[in-house]
């Protein structure tokens, strides 16, 4: 019931926040242990959400854990969603519409619990598509919205922080982040999102 309104009862990553301002954060993450999927949301009917699935399989979310130990691995916050280049076009391309433009790719994360240090600790997938990786530590400007974070929210953060972030002084170096810390059923006004822009 807790989760219906937004409580988070799972691991989130340590952070320092190194600076607050009135619109914003800087916060600085330590290395991290990530599983991702890089896909073109056409692969999953439109859905833009649709590497969940995979790397929910992953961790054994969905039932059995699909990794060669085979290990259930405890589910954290948030999920982190970047949306990136084209995809360069092969043929035939086919999107919704039935256009034969390029579509962009989804990057999705799932931060696995810190007790994986490294890379190599993780369970390896199955599915080839997902990734296992280190990030190494950084810097983000952040900001914190609930609701649903539609296209159109997201858009107007992202140029809004963009914005501040500029307006301050720090250097953007890189596309946002968008990290989603509930799961769908829980009621809009008790989400927890967060815009993330990397800086130097």
């Amino acid at each position: 019931m807790g989760m219906v309104f937004g409580k988070i009862s799972v691991e989130s990553p340590k952070f320092e926040v190194i600076q607050s301002a009135a619109d914003y954060e800087i916060r600085k993450y330590p290395p991290t242990v990530i599983a991702e999927v890089t896909y073109d949301p056409s692969q999953f009917r439109g859905n833009k959400d649709g590497g969940f699935t995979l790397l929910a399989n992953y961790i054994g979310a969905l039932g059995n854990p699909q990794n060669t130990k085979p290990e259930k691995i405890e589910m954290t916050a948030p999920v982190v969603t970047k949306y990136g280049e084209k995809i360069a076009m092969t043929a035939p391309v086919v999107t919704k519409g039935g256009e034969g433009k390029e579509g962009k790719t989804v990057t999705m994360q799932f931060l696995l619990p810190s007790k994986y240090r490294k890379a190599e600790e993780a369970p390896r997938p199955v599915d080839e598509r997902v990734v296992i990786r280190e990030e190494v530590e950084r810097k983000y400007g952040v900001v914190k919205f609930g609701g649903v974070a539609t296209e159109e929210v997201v858009a107007a953060k992202v140029e809004s922080l963009k914005k501040s972030l500029e307006r301050d002084g720090f250097k953007v170096i890189g596309d946002f982040l968008l990290a989603r810390y509930n799961p769908p059923w829980t009621l809009p006004p008790f989400r927890t999102n967060e815009i993330m822009i990397p800086i130097e």
